[in-house]
């Protein structure tokens, strides 16, 4: 019998063995060793040491007896018989040699690490981390372990964690017979990021399944903070395609609140303990982009070699850290991902409040769902007691063992955690909203309190007050066919992109920057540059915005580049149309800081907006920040899929100037594939289409302004709302010429405003007009293309009747 192997002679096809982690932790040190990854050594007891244990003590029949008659869905009843279980287990005489066995692995850690090395002590079962099961959580682990006599403890309490409570119920639950799963127990070299910072990455998002990023998630500390949902961790993502063709960049990132972290207790103590971050600490990143490349690139080539061992492709769950006495990156772990990769890939799922209501309380989103009910706040296990069906579960962090609580919740909402704690990994795997991280969600919300749990409005999820009304669709993909027409999309909020990047469209025709501006740099440009203009409050809370950056106009180029590179990301390679911003003077002032370097304008709809901001010498260094974001998304993060587009273009003259800026910003129109379009939305736009066609290489009808400039309305008027309405004769008059002017100059043609998605006819008037691309708001996108579909279908029939009547 063998009881003990080291990690290093297993593999992947020794899950029988040694369990899915500790056969994983095998493969990846002789994967990663090839690659120069570093991943800490150690042994595994093997399950066939488990399944001596049980046979020498004669315990499989007192189990089974201890197990007889379980209800899994009474946690009392079930708490007796575990506890029973695992005393049996803790207390079992080991058969002749095992201890010797274990205490003579740990011996050999020694000779080569040093005397009373500190190992990691944690459970792998032989079904754990398979690509249809996932035990996370379910078992017991133990930290900083130092000595022989208290590792052979942990041992034993490791092995008697296989009758916990949370993993009884599970194998209930998910089918597995009790006695057809065995428990290895992985040792393992403690790796100091005590002293430094660790994480967990998965090689897919893992909120929309998009499969084409690195997501990252770092905090102070031991990673067992993260894991269990004690902290709100940093976020970031890396673009999978653009990294590995040598593009090495964090594409977008967010920054934790890292309240705490866990660290080793002090000799001559053994196991961990918590600590509070000191505020410095928290206030800036716990790892740097080197790091979190490194990460990036151990999961993208471990996901390859999983992948290429299976046959197909093996999204992977990473836990990494950083040792604080080296510097160096560890992986200490890797599993299949066993949720969002196993969602129907062909079945997009859509949901949508259809009312608005106050929001009470907002945090991290997780699950593209919406669901309603009554507030339990759980503080204690009598509040568990008290749960009933389809509450919504308020508390500071959930525990493994609340199983059977949770199936019964219609969501879950937590003050602590970021999107890979427990609480997320838990309502993925039940298919409930949660939202985590909230802060103060036990503080604001009572036991009874009607709210709506709001999952499906990007990575920010919301509480609303009350019960709200909301639809949820699925929508079978199938094998829609392509219409001629490019079928693109409108979107200007990155936190939606990955998802919305799975509908059958051609790519993004109208990306506004507005929303990132808004929603993530709230920053005036101007006040970037020169917040020495500002009174010293707004000072200081652009200071306090800015922190993690080494000036205001270095946050406002990396967080708008990060936004507009998310969106180009989850497109490529389909184009991503970038409109320039175009704000009015009265929306600029909103900014932080705007208001001192906005002008008052009687009417800002027709004033200082769009192409005459930017070589205005009063707003072109303010401009200058957008060139350097897209520079960098286009040639630092490699997304050369992005085409810019000027708004509101008023006059040749005034095209030319822009085009000029852009190129002294190192944004030169055909350098490295660079496309410049403009917005066709003034009727000088139109009239004038053969001289702007010289300087752009496409055009986006713009209809809902060249409908308000056709028709001399205002659009933000309610006193002549009636009189706005794309399907004007004038208007659709206007979009003929447009259409016909791009074509004859060989430019594309596109159309970017609202009234396709409004109205179907429009749509068709455009098709039958021959434009080359319609984008759309994405609730629209699949009716529309139904609809366009039938259109070409009937002018093909056209087409086709008409040469049958011209004839010989």
């Amino acid at each position: 019998m063998t009881n003990v192997l080291r990690l290093e002679d297993l593999g992947i096809a020794d899950v029988a063995r040694v369990g899915g982690k500790n056969a994983a932790l095998g493969e990846l040190h002789a994967i990663l060793r090839a690659e120069k990854l570093r991943v800490p050594g150690g042994f595994a007891v093997t399950a066939e040491a488990f399944r001596a244990v049980l046979a020498h003590a004669g315990l499989e029949p007192e189990l089974r007896a201890a197990l007889e008659g379980l209800d899994p869905e009474d946690p009392a009843d079930l708490a007796v018989r575990a506890r029973a279980c695992r005393e049996l287990l803790r207390d079992a005489p080991w058969p002749e040699g095992l201890a010797a066995d274990v205490l003579a692995a740990y011996g050999a850690l020694e000779a080569r690490l040093g005397e009373g090395v500190p190992v990691a002590v944690r459970s792998s079962a032989t079904a754990e981390d398979l690509p249809e099961a996932s035990f996370a959580g379910q078992h017991d682990s133990f930290l900083n372990v130092s000595g022989g006599e208290a590792l052979v403890e942990a041992v034993r309490a490791c092995m008697a964690s296989l009758f916990n409570d949370r993993a009884i119920r599970y194998r209930e639950n998910a089918g597995f017979d009790h006695f057809d799963v065995a428990l290895s127990v992985g040792v393992m070299q403690m790796v100091r990021s005590d002293l430094a910072a660790s994480g967990v990455a998965f090689s897919i998002d893992t909120e929309s399944g998009f499969p084409d990023v690195v997501f990252v998630t770092a905090a102070y500390g031991l990673g067992e903070a993260i894991v269990q949902g004690d902290v709100d961790p940093d976020e970031f993502y890396v673009h999978k395609p653009t990294f590995e063709a040598g593009h090495r960049r964090v594409l977008r990132r967010r920054l934790g609140a890292k309240a705490s972290k866990v660290v080793w207790k002090q000799p001559p103590e053994i196991g961990v303990r918590s600590v509070a971050v000191a505020s410095t600490e928290r206030n800036r990143y716990c790892v740097d982009d080197a790091v979190v490349l490194e990460v990036a690139e151990a999961v993208i080539r471990i996901e390859r070699h999983f992948s290429q061992r299976a046959g197909r492709q093996v999204p992977m769950d990473v836990e990494w850290a950083v040792d604080g006495v080296d510097g160096e990156v560890y992986i200490v772990q890797a599993r299949p991902e066993t949720v969002v990769s196993q969602r129907r890939s062909n079945v997009l799922r859509q949901a949508r409040l259809t009312e608005r209501g106050e929001v009470r309380v907002s945090g991290r989103a997780v699950g593209n769902r919406i669901a309603t009910g009554a507030v339990r706040v759980v503080r204690s296990a009598e509040d568990l007691r008290n749960f009933r069906e389809g509450e919504v579960l308020v508390a500071e962090m959930t525990s493994p063992d609340w199983g059977t609580v949770l199936r019964r919740a219609s969501a879950l909402v937590t003050d602590r955690g970021g999107r890979t704690c427990h609480a997320a990994i838990v309502a993925r795997e039940l298919d409930v909203p949660a939202i985590v991280g909230c802060g103060d969600a036990t503080a604001v919300l009572a036991t009874g309190d009607a709210v709506t749990v709001c999952c499906a409005e990007g990575e920010t999820g919301r509480i609303y007050d009350g019960a709200l009304a909301f639809e949820t669709e699925e929508i079978e993909l199938g094998d829609l066919p392509r219409p001629r027409t490019q079928m693109m999309l409108n979107l200007g909020n990155p936190d939606i992109a990955f998802k919305t990047a799975m509908l059958p469209s051609d790519g993004v025709g109208l990306a506004r920057l507005e929303f990132i501006i808004t929603d993530a740099v709230k920053l005036h440009p101007m006040a970037a540059l020169h917040p020495e203009r500002l009174d010293p409050a707004v000072r200081r809370e652009i200071e306090q915005l800015t922190r993690s950056c080494a000036s205001p106009a270095d946050f406002f180029v990396r967080t708008l580049a990060e936004g507009i590179g998310t969106i180009a990301a989850a497109f490529h390679p389909r184009p991503v149309v970038v409109r320039l911003s175009d704000f009015k003077s009265n929306e600029y002032a909103e900014l932080l800081g705007g208001s001192v370097f906005e002008p008052e304008e009687e009417n800002p709809m027709l004033g200082f907006r769009g192409a005459s901001r930017y070589a205005s010498p009063s707003y072109r260094e303010a401009f200058e920040l957008e060139c350097r974001a897209l520079k960098e998304v286009r040639e630092g993060m490699g997304l050369d899929n992005v085409r810019v587009m000027v708004p509101f273009c008023r006059r040749v003259p005034e095209a030319e100037q822009v085009i000029a800026v852009m190129a002294e910003q190192g944004l030169v129109r055909g350098e490295h594939g660079l496309e410049v379009f403009v917005m066709c939305e003034i009727p000088n736009n139109v009239i004038l289409i053969d001289e702007f066609a010289k300087h752009f290489d496409g055009f986006s009808i713009g209809s809902n302004d060249l409908t308000q400039l056709t028709l001399g309305g205002d659009r933000d008027s309610e006193m002549v709302a009636f009189d706005f309405d794309e399907r004007d004769p004038g208007v659709l008059r206007m979009l003929a010429m447009a259409v016909e002017g791009a074509r004859r100059n060989g430019r594309h043609v596109g159309i970017c405003g609202q009234a396709p998605s409004d109205y179907p006819e429009v749509a068709e008037f455009l098709v039958r007009a021959g434009i080359d691309a319609i984008s759309l708001n994405p609730d629209t996108l699949l009716p529309t293309t139904l609809r366009v579909l039938e259109v070409e279908r009937s002018l093909a029939t056209e087409g086709d009747d008409s040469s049958a009547e011209a004839g010989p």
